[in-house]
């Protein structure tokens, strides 16, 4: 569940002094009308970027942070490690996605998994197969692999495995595509 800048969520809030800390920050920067309780403020006017990262750089002077700010960073990070897992040639193929992230960010799966969902409302894996057919679309119109080749750069076990993903997730051939692309290119040239 995304929170918006009317609601912000911090780690670390565990007293009223705690409180007290948030609502002096919010003074100094001059943001007006809020409620502050353990881990949480309600504002009653929308940050704008700049104000966030303010608000944020003085929590985290006193030991606090965001927790939007964290998650987002998981999540990039995670989006980051997949494109990483897809592009790296030399990537150990033999190693799961899974194990390949959580070998980078030292987290429990499920937990990385149940994040990325929330915000993202797609699975890693479902994040995983788009990205990887974007790499094979890539590969179809600019290189001159074939669907074998490009199978096996890729990471699917077959052509017929490609091809299936391929159609579920695009809804065409890959063959089908490869020729849409190439008159693409010709027009253009």
């Amino acid at each position: 569940m995304k929170q918006n800048n009317n609601r912000l969520f911090i780690k670390n809030m565990v007293c009223p002094r705690c409180i007290s800390t948030v609502e002096s920050i919010l003074e100094k920067q001059e943001i007006p009308g809020s409620k502050v309780s353990l881990g949480e403020v309600e504002l009653t006017t929308t940050l704008t970027a700049s104000q966030l990262m303010e608000f944020d750089t003085a929590l985290k002077k006193v030991g606090f942070e965001l927790i939007e700010t964290r998650i987002n960073k998981i999540v990039s990070d995670i989006k980051k490690i997949v494109l990483q897992y897809i592009n790296d040639q030399s990537a150990d193929k033999k190693l799961k996605l899974s194990s390949f992230i959580t070998k980078q960010i030292h987290n429990d799966y499920s937990y990385l998994s149940d994040l990325f969902s929330s915000v993202e409302g797609i699975t890693i894996e479902q994040f995983f197969i788009v990205q990887r057919i974007e790499k094979v679309k890539e590969l179809l119109v600019y290189e001159e692999l074939s669907l074998t080749e490009i199978a096996y750069q890729t990471g699917f076990s077959s052509v017929a495995h490609l091809s299936a993903q391929f159609k579920k997730t695009t809804g065409l051939t890959a063959s089908h595509f490869k020729k849409v692309g190439e008159r693409k290119r010709k027009s253009i040239g």
